[in-house]
């Protein structure tokens, strides 16, 4: 990697960690929120839920400014936001307001996505790499949030807890804002590549940036790609009607479609995750020096941290073998896994480990994967704009996982919400099979 793209990858990874830092360790406050506002996994479920739409409902307005707003002005902008809805959190008296706490730090996070994979797609050479550096700075955020979480929760009040998690917002711009580099440095590469990604069998030569349909000539009519100056961006509602009517008229209909279908197994899985390992026997709470001690918290970090080798090997991967196929394996394993994890937690502690540890490293190896299709389905000007489209899949749609499993395990099993979870996976993968079968 030369030096922009260092510095370039250097700024989203602090982005992305702060993200997930705090995105999944809401999961550990779960299982406090329900005895502190004495309410069920059904209600708590919608709220979470709601929160976590809002990251991916955001996305597409910010996708829109992702492509004429400077990438460093919005992730700036995030981080803080993010820290200020925990800040808020912290102080919440009633389910009321912890919603609205929830609820502002979700309309800040929804502006990440969008601006950090796009630069990511503008500004670096090697994209694969980048996208590999980025997605494991993520399960950084993804695992300390949740193992930070743990160990103060034995020490301290969810308050305090909540409150201490504002720093890492804090240090977070802090450290991005003496980062300099050029935003637009990749796009003369992929120019020069005579397209976007295009892969060994010929599915996208020249200019078509949309799909092997000849779409991509059409979105791409405007000329040269764009910059963060607005040069080919959204300007308007009609203009946005229409390109997304052109995103949507080729492959990125079905990309968007598995991005709706990955967001609902990941929220699925892990929103009540720590609750479905705490109701389990053999992580009953422990008394350690006086202090409750929930092993279930640990094991659930520590599946997260595999999660960070997950996607630093999807990122590879997408390097190495055409993303469609890996796509396709992946979710493959997926389903399997999900039908593996409650035989898995009967049979003993071993099983279970590896199931988990499993289920981590392969949900997470998806999310760099998805971000590749994206990019060879799309032209770089309306990057913002695409990548704003797959985060309301992602984290939209995918929020009715939250809920879901909420309902799933207030009303039936934890059986049955795996079960839901791997025919989602199964689905994917079906979708997965058509984009392959597209660029054969």
């Amino acid at each position: 990697m030369n030096r922009n793209d260092r510095a370039i990858t250097l700024f989203t990874m602090l982005g992305h960690a702060t993200f997930h830092t705090y995105e999944l360790v809401v999961p550990i406050f779960v299982v406090v929120w329900l005895d502190a506002f004495s309410t069920t996994p059904a209600f708590l479920g919608l709220l979470v839920g709601a929160s976590y739409a809002c990251t991916g409902l955001g996305a597409l307005p910010s996708g829109v400014l992702a492509d004429r707003v400077s990438a460093r002005r919005l992730i700036v902008a995030c981080v803080a936001g993010m820290g200020g809805g925990f800040l808020l959190v912290s102080a919440a008296p009633n389910l009321a307001v912890l919603g609205v706490g929830l609820l502002v730090w979700g309309v800040a996070a929804s502006v990440y996505h969008p601006a950090g994979l796009s630069l990511i797609s503008r500004g670096t050479t090697e994209r694969g790499t980048a996208f590999a550096y980025h997605g494991a700075a993520g399960n950084v955020g993804v695992a300390t949030g949740p193992l930070l979480g743990s160990v103060l929760l034995a020490f301290l009040g969810w308050r305090t807890v909540a409150a201490v998690l504002v720093v890492p917002a804090v240090l977070a711009v802090g450290l991005a804002l003496r980062l300099e580099f050029d935003e637009t440095a990749g796009v003369d590469v992929d120019d020069a590549d005579g397209g976007e990604d295009a892969d060994a069998d010929g599915a996208n030569d020249g200019d078509e940036a949309i799909d092997a349909d000849g779409a991509g000539d059409r979105a791409g009519a405007d000329g040269d790609d764009a910059a963060p100056d607005g040069r080919g961006a959204v300007t308007g509602l009609r203009e946005f009607v229409s390109r997304s009517g052109l995103l949507f008229a080729g492959g990125f209909l079905f990309v968007f479609l598995v991005g709706n279908l990955y967001g609902l197994y990941y929220r699925g899985a892990f929103t009540f995750l720590p609750e479905v390992l705490a109701g389990l026997p053999r992580f009953a709470p422990v008394d350690l020096a006086g202090r409750t001690v929930e092993p279930s918290r640990y094991v659930y970090s520590g599946l997260l941290v595999l999660g960070g080798a997950g996607q630093y090997a999807g990122g590879k991967l997408v390097d190495r073998y055409e993303a469609e196929r890996v796509l396709v394996a992946n979710f493959a394993v997926l389903a399997v896994v999900a039908l593996a994890f409650v035989p898995a937690a009967n049979a003993g502690l071993g099983p279970l480990l590896v199931v988990s540890g499993t289920l981590g490293f392969f949900v997470f190896l998806e999310a760099p994967v998805n971000q590749e299709v994206v990019s060879k389905y799309v032209p770089a000007d309306l990057r913002g704009l695409s990548f704003g489209w797959t985060y309301v899949a992602v984290f939209g749609v995918g929020a009715l996982g939250s809920a879901v499993a909420g309902v799933v395990l207030t009303r039936w099993s934890p059986a049955v919400l795996f079960a839901l979870l791997a025919a989602l996976a199964v689905l994917a993968g079906a979708v997965g099979v058509h984009l392959t079968r597209r660029g054969d």
